[in-house]
């Protein structure tokens, strides 16, 4: 098994704890701020280890992507214009960045925050818009650019 191999399966194995938590962590501040209750322990720990494993899968996706560069670029030599090739190279890997900075923006933010409201605001805000672009560029096995990959 090529190293790539392996760390793309760590990589699609992680996507699942990534958007776990980011969503628990995201709707617990949600329903934090909306109930107006105090931030929980566990809470806060899902925030921070939301973030953690966003790093942690940012940096195996880093390390994918420039793996793959050569292959990705010798596929899709033939047709630069496809679909599949501008999700790879240009809206999977920026709508993750874009993610991940939105998840990191919203813990730093809460940091900042004066208020428990506040904090639990901007955890609630910036993990659950991050979640939903999470979602979206995934390639799930049911979309065209995700065929014929599988759930791990």
């Amino acid at each position: 098994m090529q190293s790539f191999d392996l760390l793309g399966f760590f990589h699609s194995l992680l996507r699942y704890g990534v958007l776990l938590t980011v969503g628990v962590a995201g709707v617990a501040a949600l329903r934090g701020y909306l109930t107006k209750g105090p931030i929980i322990v566990w809470e806060r720990t899902a925030a921070i280890v939301a973030m953690v494993l966003c790093h942690a899968q940012l940096v195996i996706g880093l390390a994918l992507y420039m793996m793959r560069w050569n292959k990705l670029h010798k596929n899709f030599a033939a047709e630069p214009n496809s679909p599949i090739f501008r999700f790879w190279k240009f809206e999977h890997i920026g709508t993750m960045i874009v993610a991940i900075l939105l998840v990191t923006l919203g813990r730093m933010l809460s940091k900042r925050a004066r208020t428990e409201q506040g904090k639990q605001l901007r955890v609630a805000v910036f993990y659950l818009i991050a979640l939903v672009l999470m979602l979206w560029a995934t390639p799930w096995p049911f979309t065209a650019v995700g065929l014929g990959r599988g759930w791990l």
